[in-house]
């Protein structure tokens, strides 16, 4: 008996995930001859705030053991839409709802999703089948060219040593130490990002600011004077270009600095700021309490004093014709990641894309989101990121969650699920700009978390200096190829975080932003990333999202299909064994030709180095 519904197979629903506004979708379930219906079964649809929408299934299939019932579904609204299908048989109603991830069950269940975009939605084409390189800069390269300006209360350190961590008399730790990367710097390494086959980098803040992670932002005309000069950052953007690589920026727009030209509490800008006077231009930007000590401020941190987005002067200030955004594009910036984007008000998002893509609609827009974005509530507010308004793509955690726990001893299957979750809830073009990552400024780098403690409920002096042992290490790093090569293969952009390919290591912030290290890389590391990004632009199927899963019925070996005009079939293991599996035609079936793309395959039989990937391509 074929299951009741499936919401990953087109017999079933003739689109697979998310579909355009307008487009027609066929939905199919699937009931026992067995099962005497009073009247035809229905789709029940609908949208969070609107009324249920019933479509009775009126065409009826005999498919031998079962009848299959149709209807078709006109997508007409840009909406997260909810459904689940109802029949009546004897006088009893049933409901067939969503268990284990995407098939029907009876009477039980949770409701399945789809997601409808706008008709016109479209990602830029420069992202997609590339690679992605982030950096903070104050720690990749250091050019040793002196900067004016660079304001006195910097404390400078020696490139290698540990961040600063530890709080001063008064309890504060100020992020006050800085070591010198600089804009010259990360243009003297692209011949480095080129041959390593990065297309795009992403930079961590650059506009001046008096912390080094540069989130609390001073002044957004004006680039960080231990960075460069805006000219520099321009320069940066051409010379970027010349090697095939784009260059995108962080966008703080939820909150600024307390020591900011905009704030001005500390009083070293000529002001006035909104904290000194409620004359100044930018008090109505904030929102005081109590004025001028009691304001709200990001999670609390004074130091952070949120801004209402939606003021119209502060919109115009970041979104406007001479605004924040295009300044920068027009110094030669391909777009804008968003820190904290579930912070930003619609309104806000709206008017920003906006101007990202009246400026060109080739710059892209990508929003910090840690959960599923396509379903994401934020302080009450159902959320519409990827509904053609908003984002383009989203940081991609649910897919470095799923990645990591599957290389740590993991279920094949629980990957797969977790894959195929995204790519069916979140829009096509989404999936194809998606940002990969296994580590970020924000979290632990992927080698200690794959081969060393778990580190969540240590103190920041037992992170400090914690290095893994040469067991920890070689396990780290395995596990890590491993983990690179699903981030590379998967749909979606690879975002290799800064140091990673050279084996750098590091626990929570700031241990995770530690100097990259020239002259010790691991340079057996760097030489299989670099492979795995020639691999990657060799595959056209890799430029869209297109993708599905394949059981080996082996737990240690992830194998999915890259979907195109020939299909490509990726093969990762991540143990520490030789896999051998044998008979590949006969596991694969419907290909007319299989041949060895990448990897050790003959007569019909394919092995798999420990922790390794393997490619065949297949005919149609």
């Amino acid at each position: 008996m074929k299951p009741i519904y499936d919401s990953w197979d087109r017999s079933y629903k003739s689109v697979f995930g998310a579909i355009r506004q307008d487009e027609t979708c066929r939905f199919t379930i699937r009931l026992s001859k067995d099962i005497t219906l009073d009247y035809p079964p229905v789709l029940v649809l609908f949208r969070t705030g609107f009324k249920e929408r019933f479509l009775r299934m009126t065409e009826i299939t005999d498919e031998g053991d079962c009848y299959a019932y149709s209807t078709e579904y006109t997508a007409k609204y840009t909406d997260v839409h909810y459904y689940y299908f109802s029949y009546t048989a004897n006088g009893t109603r049933h409901y067939i709802k969503k268990q284990n991830v995407h098939e029907g069950n009876v009477d039980f269940g949770d409701l399945f999703q789809l997601t409808v975009y706008k008709s016109t939605y479209q990602t830029p084409d420069f992202l997609k089948g590339g690679v992605m390189y982030q950096i903070f800069p104050d720690r990749f390269c250091k050019s040793g060219k002196v900067h004016e300006g660079v304001p006195a209360d910097r404390v400078m350190r020696e490139w290698g040593e540990t961040p600063y961590y530890k709080p001063d008399e008064n309890g504060h730790v100020w992020n006050n130490d800085y070591f010198g990367g600089d804009f010259a710097g990360i243009q003297s390494k692209l011949p480095y990002l080129h041959d390593l086959g990065v297309t795009c980098i992403y930079l961590n803040p650059i506009f001046e600011s008096h912390e080094n992670h540069r989130y609390n932002t001073a002044d957004y005309m004006k680039a960080d004077p231990l960075l460069g000069t805006n000219d520099d950052f321009e320069e940066l953007c051409r010379e970027a270009e010349k090697y095939g690589i784009s260059v995108i920026l962080d966008g703080v727009f939820s909150h600024t600095g307390a020591d900011s030209v905009y704030f001005n509490k500390f009083g070293r800008y000529p002001g006035p700021g909104a904290y000194q006077s409620q004359d100044s231009p930018y008090y109505e930007w904030y929102s005081f309490m109590n004025y001028p000590d009691s304001y709200e401020a990001w999670w609390g941190i004074d130091t952070l004093p949120n801004v209402w987005e939606n003021n119209e002067d502060y919109t115009d200030f970041i979104c406007g014709d001479e605004g924040v955004l295009k300044y920068w594009l027009s110094k030669g910036a391909a777009g804008w990641r968003l820190d904290v984007a579930d912070e930003l008000p619609d309104r806000f998002l709206f008017n920003l894309r906006k101007s990202v893509k009246s400026f060109d609609n080739e710059r892209i827009v990508i929003g910090e989101v840690w959960e599923d974005a396509s379903n994401k509530e934020s302080y009450g507010i159902k959320r519409r990121y990827l509904l053609g308004n908003q984002l383009d793509s989203v940081m991609n955690y649910p897919f470095r969650e799923a990645i990591i726990n599957f290389v740590k001893g993991g279920k094949a299957a629980d990957l797969a699920n977790s894959v195929m979750t995204i790519a069916e809830n979140y829009p096509a073009p989404t999936l194809d700009v998606l940002m990969n990552f296994v580590s970020t400024h924000d979290i632990e780098r992927a080698i200690n978390r794959l081969g060393g403690e778990n580190c969540d409920d240590k103190s920041k002096d037992w992170m400090a200096e914690r290095y893994l042992n040469e067991y920890e290490y070689n396990l780290g790093k395995n596990r890590l190829k491993a983990a690179m090569a699903l981030m590379f293969f998967l749909p979606g952009v690879p975002s290799i975080y800064y140091g990673d390919e050279a084996g750098l290591q590091g626990y929570k912030d700031p241990f995770n932003r530690r100097c990259y290290p020239w002259g010790n890389e691991d340079h057996e590391l760097i030489a299989y990333v670099s492979e795995l990004s020639r691999v990657r632009k060799s595959i056209p199927n890799l430029v869209s999202g297109r993708i599905s899963f394949i059981s080996t019925n082996d737990d240690r070996v992830s194998a999915f299909v890259r979907h195109g005009e020939s299909d490509y079939i990726f093969f990762v293991n991540k143990s520490e064994a030789d896999i051998i599996i044998e008979n590949v035609s006969g596991m694969l079936g419907k290909y007319s030709e299989i041949k060895e793309y990448t990897g050790e395959f003959s007569n019909n039989t394919l092995k798999i180095a420990p922790y390794g990937y393997a490619v065949i391509e297949a005919v149609l």
